[in-house]
């Protein structure tokens, strides 16, 4: 083992290390037992790393003398991954400091991990919850993707969906020699009598009255750029029902309409908001499809001056991230996602690359990339309308058509928030001859034109 050198700045990074979430720190003491449960929340939530050999009052770098002194700490470990999947380890040196630090990473895991003391952790913030009774394991197996609460059967009638007109479009249209009954059964969808969570989403006209809130979409529209605050709410929230394929298309057909009620500041000028179709309508039907239906919430969409926001409740299931989304496939809802794809002009065509379509579409309009974060217990995905340009050249592009700009302006069509980095760009571009001032009243109200006044 070749121990990693690293820089006194690096050590001042490790030594003020805030433990959260993502990150640990445990003084080289701690007992093999102690560390496998730290080991097991991150990899049961979204992975993290750990620092072993800082000790904490007062923070400092205090190491194991040789490698030898944490094999015990590493055979433990080593025992959580037997396969050598999952976790890493490296051993850092600094001139300044006696002694070895076990860096430790770990990533999610696929499947639940648990402690030596049988137990499975999870990490929420800096702590190492024990996951103990059955709620929460059985949670944690949703969010790991070992289980799904699609395949959960209600305790309503099958006629709900056998005698629906969503079923008799499809069997008329898809399989017209096979009977609903016997078909819906062989899916799976119909089980011990009663259908399943999957089938009331795809077949059932209403399947809001059996799943309140947990299967509609609500759209809302805030006049702002802000944050949302009932006060900047334009109007009532929009509420979408019906099963998930009619739930879909009507999901991206209102949000479309209301974006394109949408005026903005661009460098041509005021012009209606455009967004991609495409970007829109995988984002909406990976949030419908892919959400975690336990999760007793609706699918939110939020327009904004500037943005469209999509919120999906539950996590991420699996192993996957934020980082990896769109390179690793993992279906939180097999069922319905197969499904879906067999009615006519399935939402999700592509199957596995929603996603990536969304990012080209946002790419070919020249937008930034879509930002996908995990908040709380729910996925959201921000569809920014903001230029791949620089804000030099949407200003000079703004007065090929405009004869004077004001911070305000720039501030609208370059998307930059603060008054004062505005006002920064447009002095470095008065100092540069690309642009000239003519005199207000403050900084802020001052013109700039590109033409000699």
């Amino acid at each position: 083992m070749i121990p990693r050198k690293i820089l006194q700045s690096e050590v001042e990074v490790i030594l003020n290390l805030e433990e959260g979430h993502f990150a640990d720190l445990k003084s080289k003491d701690i007992s093999p037992a102690k560390i496998t449960r730290t080991i097991s929340s991150f990899a049961n939530a979204d992975g993290g790393e750990v620092y072993i050999g800082i000790e904490d009052s007062p923070r400092e770098w205090q190491g194991f003398a040789t490698f030898e002194d944490a094999n015990g700490l590493i055979q433990a470990l080593e025992g959580l991954f037997p396969l050598g999947n999952g976790f890493d380890y490296t051993f850092l040196e600094s001139e300044s400091y006696v002694g070895y630090v076990l860096k430790v990473e770990t990533q999610k895991s696929h499947d639940i991990c648990v402690a030596s003391d049988n137990k499975a952790y999870l990490r929420r913030g800096a702590q190492n919850l024990p996951q103990t009774d059955q709620p929460s394991l059985e949670r944690l197996k949703r969010n790991k993707g070992l289980a799904s609460f699609e395949s959960e059967v209600l305790n309503t009638d099958p006629d709900v969906i056998v005698d629906s007109e969503v079923t008799e479009r499809f069997v008329a249209n898809v399989i017209p020699s096979a009977n609903p009954t016997r078909w819906l059964k062989k899916q799976q969808l119909i089980r011990e009598g009663k259908p399943s969570v999957a089938g009331v989403m795809l077949f059932a006209e209403e399947p809001q009255a059996l799943l309140p809130k947990r299967s509609g979409v609500k759209i809302y529209r805030y006049q702002t750029r802000d944050e949302s605050e009932r006060s900047f709410l334009v109007y009532d929230p929009i509420t979408i029902e019906g099963c998930a394929y009619d739930l879909i298309k009507e999901a991206v057909s209102e949000t479309v309409r209301q974006i394109e009620g949408i005026e903005i500041m661009t460098s041509e000028g005021l012009v209606r908001a455009k967004y991609p179709k495409e970007a829109l309508h995988e984002i909406v039907t990976n949030a419908i499809l892919h959400r975690d239906y336990s999760v007793p919430d609706d699918v939110h969409i939020r327009i904004f001056d500037n943005r469209v926001e999509v919120q999906s409740p539950g996590l991420l299931p699996a192993h996957i991230t934020p980082q990896n989304i769109l390179q690793e496939r993992y279906s939180r809802n097999g069922t319905i996602v197969r499904l879906i794809n067999k009615f006519p002009n399935p939402p999700n065509k592509d199957v596995g690359e929603g996603l990536n379509t969304a990012f080209e579409a946002m790419a070919t309009m020249r937008l930034v990339d879509p930002v996908i974060r995990q908040q709380g217990m729910n996925v959201v995905v921000t569809l920014k309308h903001e230029s791949l340009a620089s804000p030099e050249t949407l200003i000079m592009q703004f007065l090929e058509c405009n004869e004077f700009i004001v911070n305000k302006q720039a501030r609208e069509i370059t998307n930059i928030g603060s008054e004062n980095s505005m006002k920064h760009i447009l002095r470095k571009m008065v100092d540069a001859g690309m642009i000239d001032v003519v005199t207000g009243k403050t900084v802020f109200d001052t013109k700039y034109t590109g033409k000699k006044v």
